[in-house]
């Protein structure tokens, strides 16, 4: 089975295209591989590559006014595939749409993303309008 470990250009290119004001938020679901597989062959676990991609790309994240706004720790899939777990879940905040597609034009943040591509197997990143809290499921 081949992860989902980047997005097209189609949706990359809509995502570009949304001029819309306000915050984005990004759902983060990240599964790691056991051994990350860098194309110079070098060794590393998963966890250790996406150490290093966070550690290079949370400077250019809040250089362009984005925080984590959440983050949790996986424990037990209640609804879905049983066998799906993920080992990393966070939700991060943009400014705007262009905000987090402005990003991939850092340097900084291009070299991280060296050691995202070899630490993850599978990913899912889904992108929410910011809503207010309240009390009921439905908003």
């Amino acid at each position: 089975m081949t992860g989902h470990t980047s997005f097209t250009k189609e949706a990359f290119a809509a995502l570009r295209a949304d001029g819309r004001p306000g915050p984005v938020h990004m759902l983060n679901l990240i599964r790691l591989r056991p051994q990350a597989a860098y194309g110079d062959g070098r060794a590393a676990c998963g966890r250790e590559s996406y150490a290093a991609y966070s550690r290079l790309s949370a400077p250019v994240l809040h250089e362009l006014g984005g925080w984590i706004v959440w983050r949790g720790g996986f424990e037990q899939a209640l609804v879905g595939p049983a066998d799906t777990r993920w080992d990393i879940a966070f939700i991060a905040e943009y400014p705007s749409p262009a905000a987090f597609a402005q990003m991939f034009r850092s340097p900084l943040y291009r070299e991280a993303m060296v050691h995202r591509q070899a630490g993850v197997a599978d990913s899912c990143l889904i992108r929410f309008s910011a809503l207010p809290p309240g009390a009921g499921f439905a908003g």
